[in-house]
């Protein structure tokens, strides 16, 4: 990448202020820039790198006023993260190398229909009777089953399982040693005290502009179908169970569980290591706190939910308050007992009559 800081203000849409004719050459964090570096400050905790940086610019908001002096040049934009999303995806597009054709051994069963553009790597397997849209990417031991349906844009990188009867929509991307379709957790007990294999008989469908991390698993349904719905985004190591559904736009975040059956409203915000039980469902807009357990229905839109059991982020706070003053609380319940102890003893002494010599 080599842009000058004028050039990078007009792809984003922004204002200049100091000096425009400097070469940008690469990106970086706002403490770590030196010349030829663009960086951005999107959080005000940041803001006195802003003041020691060596980076050429830095995007900041329109409305940002600087409290000292600074050497670099500010780019003024409306949202100064998202720019900086944008200009790396650029960078990201200037770097990459175009991957295009059918690179052998590779395996493509019978009735496969597969759009233009497409890149098939080595060592790749798609089942019979699939159909693919253009612009697929298909990396290197990637594996595709039967019957699967994927949209244009796909992105599918190595090790990636789908299996039969998967739905999946336009612009999507899913990461290393996924496994989409696999068997939902479903066994039945019996009376002699072992379990028996439910038939997991459904699929998956995942809708447009979503994005799956590696090592992330996602059930096909018992019956019907387990659905991720568009713009979700899901980081890796997560474990969504058969029959779930999550809504629109919803992140989650990495080694989180969720339990078959359950519904997530659409822009939820599920941090790390959250706990989810199956059968219930989640209100829109719902953002729970990282290592939470959710036992139970959220039925209000917007609540934060935090703890295991979750409960409002409020009450939490309170809790954990309370819990950080539980020694001294000992303590002091301690000392009370001792004082009623002796007020008692004492007590009891001064109504003993006196003994006759």
């Amino acid at each position: 990448m080599e842009f000058t800081i004028n050039e990078i203000a007009q792809l984003l849409n922004g204002k200049v202020e100091g000096e425009g004719s400097g070469i940008i050459r690469s990106a970086a964090k706002i403490e770590e820039g030196n010349t030829g570096d663009i960086s951005f400050l999107a959080n005000s905790k940041y803001e006195h790198h802003l003041y020691t940086t060596r980076a050429s610019a830095v995007l900041v908001e329109l409305s940002f006023k600087p409290v000292k002096p600074h050497q670099t040049t500010l780019i003024r934009v409306a949202n100064p993260y998202l720019a900086f999303t944008r200009l790396l995806e650029e960078y990201e597009k200037s770097l990459t190398q175009p991957l295009n054709g059918r690179i052998q051994p590779y395996y493509i069963g019978e009735n496969v229909s597969i759009g233009d553009n497409e890149y098939i790597g080595p060592f790749t397997y798609i089942g019979r009777n699939s159909r693919i849209g253009k612009n697929l990417k298909l990396y290197p031991g990637a594996y595709i089953g039967e019957n699967v349906v994927i949209g244009d844009n796909a992105v599918i990188h190595a090790g990636v399982k789908i299996y039969d009867k998967t739905i999946i929509g336009n612009n999507c991307s899913i990461f290393a040693n996924a496994v989409i379709g696999g068997d939902g957790f479903g066994f039945a007990p019996q009376d002699d005290g072992s379990y028996r294999r439910i038939p997991q008989l459904g699929n998956v469908i995942i809708e447009d502009d979503v994005s799956i991390g590696s090592n992330t698993t996602i059930d096909r349904a018992t019956i019907g179908s387990t659905y991720i719905r568009k713009g979700v985004k899901l980081d890796n190591l997560i474990q969504i169970a058969h029959n779930v559904d999550i809504g629109q736009h919803t992140v989650i975040a990495a080694q989180t569980g969720i339990s078959g059956s359950t519904k997530i409203g659409e822009h939820n915000v599920i941090a790390g290591q959250v706990g989810i039980v199956g059968h219930i469902k989640l209100a829109n807009r719902t953002k729970i706190g990282a290592q939470a357990g959710v036992s139970k229905t959220v039925k209000e839109e917007g609540q934060s939910l935090s703890g295991s059991p979750a409960t409002d982020l409020n009450t939490h706070l309170r809790m954990m308050s309370l819990l950080r003053h539980l020694p001294e609380l000992e303590k002091r319940v301690k000392e009370i007992e001792n004082i009623v102890k002796s007020d008692i003893k004492d007590q009891h002494s001064s109504e003993k009559p006196d003994q006759e010599s």
